[in-house]
């Protein structure tokens, strides 16, 4: 009886019904396809949250707001416009011993955007430059490679990293307006706290004692950098304003399509659109690196450096970071020129002159027109 059921069973035309069977779907993920990835909203992990959610006001006096002026006046003071706030914890700075090398890595500067302003070449071409101000940059936290660990990334490699990481602040503002914390960053350096940060992998021989200011006579003129910044906001743009694009026909019949980007090649099997296509979009507000720039003029007194072009990330007022050129054919050592390593220290090295230019730009303080006396 077990037998005969077994074989009833076996020829039961609702078996392949009844058993359940599982369905597959192939959803395509694009994500990793991404040309324009969103700024990160997340602190790293070496920079804590400077300001408080919430400002309470404090019920002072104006006799005891004037007293925690004077205070900290008093415990950091701005001796000249030139070194900003000195760090009372280094007052002898600790300069290195070691001769710079090809393959040693600096630390960079942050500068504000000051504007575009034109300059003239010894042969008579007109240029345009941009003004970058050093604002106020210490030397905060030094991280040796042991100790450092950059962020997580996709590229995964067994070796021990060889870099380091030097954390600059820039713009010292009072320290009632951030949080303990935030405050705490800076008792190694014992400078006032610090709008903005930036950090930059150095070599462990280009490594700076917390405290140390730096300058704009950081770099050399003639000495090619790249610039790091965020592009200005536009917002939703079309494709003629975001990607150059022409448009279609002015005229002959053409049918609320002008500014229309067109045919986009989605046809075929594929009837979709392929990562990467230029469409209308977001544009600006993302980090971008203008590579070889040319530094043309430095103000020692001032801290201004004058780059040339006037294609720099950033809007006005915008602060930037300014770091050796990465190009090969740009760097010191291709240009066979020997930068300030690891900074430019007043005392040890040379003292230079509050103008200082590139040969082949012209001053405004030289005499144009000469007049030489006849021979009788």
């Amino acid at each position: 009886m077990t037998t005969l059921l077994k074989v009833l069973y076996g020829f039961n035309p609702l078996k392949s019904f009844l058993t359940p069977k599982p369905d597959f779907l192939e959803i395509t993920c694009r994500s990793k396809h991404r040309i324009l990835p969103k700024p990160k909203k997340r602190f790293p992990p070496w920079l804590i949250k400077s300001t408080r959610s919430t400002r309470y006001e404090d019920e002072l006096t104006s006799e005891n707001k004037t007293f925690l002026k004077q205070l900290v006046q008093e415990k950091y003071p701005r001796p000249e416009s030139g070194y900003g706030s000195y760090s009372p914890l280094n007052l002898n700075i600790v300069e290195s011993a070691v001769e710079w090398s090809p393959s040693y890595q600096r630390a960079g500067l942050i500068a504000r955007k000051i504007g575009v302003y034109p300059m003239w070449m010894k042969d008579g071409r007109k240029v345009l430059t941009t003004l970058f101000q050093v604002a106020d940059n210490h030397v905060i936290k030094y991280q040796p490679p042991e100790t450092y660990k950059p962020m997580i990334t996709k590229r995964k490699t067994s070796l021990p990293p060889s870099k380091g990481s030097l954390i600059i602040g820039a713009d010292s503002a009072d320290p009632q307006l951030f949080t303990k914390e935030y405050c705490g960053l800076f008792e190694e350096s014992g400078v006032m706290p610090k709008r903005l940060l930036a950090r930059f992998h150095v070599s462990p021989e280009a490594a700076l004692q917390p405290g140390t200011p730096l300058l704009a006579s950081h770099f050399k003129v003639g000495q090619y950098v790249d610039i790091r910044g965020k592009t200005i906001n536009r917002g939703f743009q079309g494709v003629m304003k975001r990607w150059g694009f022409h448009g279609m026909p002015a005229s002959h019949g053409v049918t609320k399509t002008h500014r229309r980007p067109g045919n986009i090649g989605s046809g075929g099997k594929k009837a979709r659109v392929m990562p990467g296509t230029k469409m209308p979009g977001h544009m600006g507000n993302r980090y971008r690196v203008l590579k070889a720039q040319r530094i043309v003029r430095i103000n020692t007194k001032y801290n201004v450096l004058w780059v040339l072009g006037s294609a720099s990330p950033g809007e006005c007022n915008s602060c930037v970071q300014i770091f050796d050129t990465v190009l090969p054919l740009k760097n010191c050592n291709y240009l066979k020129q020997t930068p300030y390593f690891p900074t430019y220290y007043p005392g040890r090295d040379e003292e230079l002159p509050e103008e200082l230019m590139v040969d082949d730009l012209h001053n405004f303080n030289d005499p144009t027109i000469m007049f030489t006396e006849d021979e009788e």
